[in-house]
């Protein structure tokens, strides 16, 4: 590892709730594709499958916000232990409805109860954040955050899809909450790095999604999450469709390894200037990235196109992750990120289904048309938030700094 990525772990508990963080979001990776590819195998029905997926997404987006609200008032321990065990509980359920064949309702109940997983990434960032807010080596904390992602989303899918395969239907998503589990009660016995809760006061103003320029970022990645879910959706059905569904698993671990190795190469770099512009390009980047998908042909031809695409997404989260610190007040930074990744699982939840429908209609090859269109929209919603993006971000009391001030004088 890089000297820059070794610095990091010189802080005591750093090791401790990387590791954590690491286990506890491989689920991300592996449940969404994991239910897509045990309900197509135990019922035929890809539109139903990606609706699950979506109802999945959609109750995360809807639930994960309020629960890292609730993170920031009373601490990750006190709300994540609770709110992890929901979400298991519901996934039992899921996995006994598919298994048994219940009625379709019920996998929706269950589906959407597991929306109540917390946002690992988003309490692990805190954590770095509360380490080493103000210094260069936060920006490359980020970046190792986001080569994490992109290591799970390489391995996740391969374990899911492999182990549902060529075990048992069910074996994927059972083996996701498994590592939901561990990685949240692993996290949270570690109290030494856990950041302060921020009493009631502080939050006197509302949400964070008050911020305009925190309003853009959801906007453009809900369109952005619409990429991500139905390039999953699609490429296994395109797999399928080829006579190789297991194959998909790799496929789609080259477009995490793209991102992996873009997320290393931009950690090691400092950039000076705002990083509006780069953001933009990155979005940019990632919708170009999605045309080449529209004609392909075979699964080595998609596998090259989508370990390209994959280049372009972590450097965009990493900037994302400092335009976020940028509007948004330290006592609300977990629900910042948190609001972030709900514009994507929105996007996941839209993407996936309107592929699967796509799918069922008219074959895997058109549904690489849902990406693509995906992709110009958040162009176009970045380029038409980017003024509010790019304009000092007004806060109640004043700018984040000196919020952050104020909290710390008041503690003091």
């Amino acid at each position: 590892m890089p000297s820059p990525y070794r610095a990091l772990f010189a802080a005591p508990g750093s090791k401790g709730f990387s590791a954590a963080g690491f286990v506890g979001r491989m689920p991300l990776s592996m449940m969404g594709i994991g239910v897509v590819t045990m309900v197509s195998q135990l019922t035929g029905r890809y539109g139903l499958a990606g609706v699950l997926s979506a109802t999945i997404a959609l109750s995360a987006a809807a639930i994960g916000p309020q629960i890292s609200r609730l993170v920031d008032l009373y601490g990750q321990r006190r709300v994540l232990r609770p709110a992890t065990l929901f979400a298991l509980v519901s996934a039992a359920g899921l996995l006994f409805a598919a298994h048994y064949g219940w009625q379709d309702w019920v996998l929706f109940v269950c589906a959407a109860g597991i929306g109540s997983v917390p946002s690992l990434g988003a309490m692990i960032r805190a954590r770095w954040a509360a380490l080493y807010r103000g210094t260069p080596q936060l920006h490359t904390a980020y970046s190792f955050e986001s080569v994490v992602d992109e290591v799970c989303f390489i391995f996740g899918p391969i374990i899911s899809i492999g182990l549902s395969t060529a075990w048992f239907p069910e074996a994927g998503p059972l083996l996701a909450a498994c590592f939901l589990a561990v990685g949240v009660f692993w996290l949270t016995a570690q109290r030494a790095t856990e950041p302060a809760p921020h009493p009631r006061e502080h939050h006197s103003g509302g949400t964070a999604l008050r911020s305009p320029g925190l309003q853009v970022l959801v906007a453009t990645f809900v369109a952005t999450g619409a990429i991500f879910g139905a390039v999953d959706v699609v490429t296994v059905a395109f797999a399928d469709e080829q006579g190789h569904k297991a194959a998909a698993s790799v496929v789609l671990a080259l477009y995490a390894a793209g991102s992996c190795t873009a997320g290393i190469v931009f950690g090691l770099l400092h950039f000076k200037g705002a990083p509006e512009p780069r953001w933009l390009l990155g979005v940019c980047a990632m919708a170009v990235s999605m045309i080449p998908l529209l004609l392909v042909g075979n699964l080595p031809f998609l596998a090259v196109a989508l370990f390209a695409a994959g280049l372009s997404i972590a450097p965009t989260m990493i900037t994302t992750m400092s335009l976020i610190e940028k509007h948004v007040p330290r006592a609300q930074l977990t629900e910042g990120m948190t609001w972030v990744s709900t514009g994507l699982a929105v996007g996941v939840a839209l993407g996936s289904s309107v592929a699967g429908w796509v799918i069922d209609a008219a074959g895997a090859r058109a549904g690489y048309g849902v990406p693509a269109a995906s992709g110009a929209v958040a162009v176009a919603v970045g380029f038409l938030g980017y003024r509010r993006l790019s304009k000092p971000a007004p806060r109640r009391g004043g700018t984040v700094e000196q919020h952050s001030e104020r909290e710390e004088r008041h503690v003091a």
